[in-house]
């Protein structure tokens, strides 16, 4: 990994959501890097003044565009809220700004990706799947489908810190997530750091699974959820079973059980991403361990963002694990607290 901006472009670095759960590690961490260049955003004026920035709106891509033309200079977008669409993407691209995206809705992530021909002819580069899940799991399933020669199937398992303190976008996200319905089977799995029994998770709508799908080639992924508290977990996945999640589709419910999951702390603020990868007989596995998500997303953001700056980033838009210079970044976070190993056969169940 790089450790300057050796020869890159020099205008600032505009980070929206940059006062937020992860954008305030996103802004503290880029300002380090490269001072003065930093200008975190959102929509609430004061606030976004009072960290030294500027007053941005996701929801509104031609005033987006306003603040971008008013900066003057602004190199890289690190979006660290979630649009309603593409819209602010394409502002973006279209200007020649490098943009590096911590979303994980796939209809988004789609969205962005068909906008590659425009961000090749302005020479902008962009980084998607960039966090825990996507991200780290993105990077250790690439170690493990090449480890068994190209896989035919794909199993990422995630555990989260019940008791961490996230977002409201990642609460909303994390519900919506959970009503939505799905086909796929549970797993029972063991979870390094957490005990030698084998826990359940549970498929949830993670981008990674439908990404790696088309970058790997792989014809079955599938990403599983569990959290820290075993009986959270088991709550919440058998509300879904039952169809009494599908209520939170509607406004009232959805923002009541948003509000309900930020005020509860069952648990710690440990995560788990493991990835298994599967070809006839042969079967490899990677995992990574580490201590409060929204952190490392954060981190795994900034590091993206100093790669697009120092030119290791071709113009065009990018899922983490289609990029080389990305393939050590998990080995490149141990300083930061994140552990990474890969499985035994004693360890893989």
């Amino acid at each position: 990994m790089t450790t300057a901006n050796p020869g890159g472009p020099a205008g600032r670095i505009l980070v929206p959501g940059g006062y937020g759960a992860v954008g305030a590690t996103v802004t503290g961490t880029l300002r380090d890097w490269f001072p003065g260049r930093v200008v975190p955003g959102g929509r609430d004026a004061a606030k976004a003044e009072r960290h030294g920035g500027v007053r941005v709106d996701v929801g509104d891509p031609a005033g987006f565009g306003a603040v971008l033309d008013e900066l003057g200079d602004v190199t890289l977008v690190v979006l660290c809220v979630e649009p309603p669409d593409q819209g602010i993407a394409r502002v973006c691209l279209e200007r020649g700004a490098g943009l590096v995206d911590i979303g994980a809705t796939r209809r988004l992530l789609d969205g962005v990706t068909a906008l590659r021909d425009i961000a090749v002819g302005s020479g902008a580069a962009a980084v998607l799947s960039v966090g825990v899940a996507p991200g780290l799991t993105n990077l250790l399933a690439r170690r493990a489908h090449e480890e068994v020669g190209g896989a035919d199937r794909i199993d990422l398992t995630v555990l989260l810190g019940s008791g961490e303190r996230h977002g409201a976008d990642a609460v909303r996200w994390t519900v919506d997530g959970l009503a939505a319905p799905t086909a796929a089977r549970p797993l029972r799995i063991s979870l390094p750091g957490h005990g030698t029994r084998t826990r359940t998770a549970y498929p949830f709508p993670f981008s990674d699974q439908h990404t790696l799908a088309r970058t790997l080639g792989v014809a079955e992924v599938t990403t599983r959820l569990s959290l820290d508290s075993r009986a959270l977990t088991a709550l919440l996945f058998v509300l879904r079973r039952t169809g009494a999640l599908r209520a939170v589709r509607r406004a009232g419910p959805r923002r009541l059980l948003t509000e309900a999951f930020r005020r509860v702390r069952l648990g710690g603020d440990r995560f788990v991403v493991r990835a298994d990868a599967h070809r006839g007989g042969r079967h490899a596995a990677w995992a990574a361990t580490g201590r409060e998500q929204s952190r490392f997303t954060a981190l795994m953001a900034a590091h993206a963002a100093r790669e697009v700056l120092s030119g290791a980033v071709p113009p065009g838009v990018h899922h983490i694990e289609e990029l080389p210079v990305f393939a050590k970044l998990p080995e490149a976070l141990t300083g930061a607290g994140l552990t990474v190993r890969r499985l035994l056969p004693g360890d893989i169940r």
